[in-house]
């Protein structure tokens, strides 16, 4: 098996307070890594609806944790959430990527811990108004904060063919991208597209028969793809990894769940390169490079849903944790 499996539903899990459609994965693992020392100064960078960070709040009754997020609609939400524990939580509307300012904005110098949940929340997936679904038709918008940047619509009508086609192949790992991308090009040039229906529709009819009988809808990769460069998601993960691990104490913990194989495999690349030592070309007599080991990892293997979990919470299927620990 490629993963670990996490821990089975309900063992060490703490009683989450319910958020109707919202339900965080692999909990107990998260609590279980985030709190190695009581007391500490946790950092949630995508508290989404406030489940992991609600967790880690009542497994640890000294334990004081910095809820970040870019949508305000899901802040929102997590602040009416977590509003029982007070002085234990704050809470602040920006991108994770930008950790370190959002941090210094609020006073604070280190942490013992970060976690970067990088799923998209059930509040974006199940709102139609977002544009993030399949299962029912909305403005094709994507945009995690809806506040900042262009919409999905708006990236199409200016991106060329070649450009969709690279996002695609790149971001969604589409093996049809050049056809749907052409079908996509030729769309928008007789008007534009706005709605996910209208984008669903080009990609079903662009597609061969045979990729109907898969498991998952033949829109769901192009769909990815547009909501990463939409959303600059895997920029953001690169400098939310350099950001959070700047701020950890020594000993602290830095853990990330992602859910499809671009993001595990930046986050596996961090922690490698972060508890490596010499840096340096084999073929050099002596180390020139001076690095020394940063990090102890702490999942040698990602650590993936238990089948009890996936079965009560499909949307954890995909979804991979890994963690390092700062060691100086």
């Amino acid at each position: 098996m490629e993963a670990r499996v996490g821990l089975t539903d309900g063992e060490r899990t703490p009683q989450l307070a319910p958020d109707a459609g919202h339900v965080p994965v692999l909990v107990p693992d998260v609590v279980r890594l985030l709190l190695a020392r009581p007391g500490g100064l946790l950092v949630d960078g995508t508290v989404g609806l406030g489940g992991h960070a609600e967790a880690l709040l009542l497994a640890d009754a000294s334990v004081r944790v910095i809820g970040i997020d870019r949508d305000p609609h899901a802040l929102a939400r997590a602040g009416v959430r977590l509003a029982r524990f007070r002085e234990r939580i704050r809470l602040a509307h920006g991108n994770f990527a930008d950790l370190s300012r959002v941090l210094a904005e609020l006073g604070v110098g280190a942490v013992d811990g970060v976690l970067l949940d990088l799923g998209v929340s059930s509040l974006q997936l199940d709102d139609p108004a977002r544009g993030f679904s399949l299962r029912a038709d909305g403005p094709l918008d994507m945009r995690m904060d809806p506040t900042a940047g262009v919409s999905a619509a708006e990236w199409l009508a200016e991106a060329s063919p070649r450009e969709i086609e690279r996002v695609l192949a790149t971001y969604g790992e589409e093996r049809y991208a050049r056809r749907i991308a052409g079908a996509i090009a030729s769309a928008v040039a007789r008007g534009p597209v706005l709605s996910t229906g209208q984008l669903a529709e080009i990609v079903h009819r662009a597609v061969p028969g045979k990729y109907f009988a898969e498991r998952i809808d033949p829109a769901t990769r192009t769909f990815q793809a547009l909501r990463i460069v939409v959303n600059g998601e895997l920029d953001a993960l690169a400098s939310g990894l350099q950001a959070g691990f700047a701020a950890l104490t020594e000993g602290g913990v830095l853990a990330a769940i992602s859910f499809h194989s671009l993001e595990d495999r930046m986050v596996k690349t961090f922690f490698r390169e972060r508890a490596a030592a010499c840096m340096c070309p084999p073929d050099l007599p002596e180390c020139r490079c001076g690095k020394q080991v940063e990090a102890e990892i702490l999942t040698r293997k990602p650590i993936i849903a238990s089948a009890a979990e996936t079965a009560a919470n499909p949307r954890a299927r995909s979804a991979k944790l890994r963690a390092a620990r700062r060691v100086k």
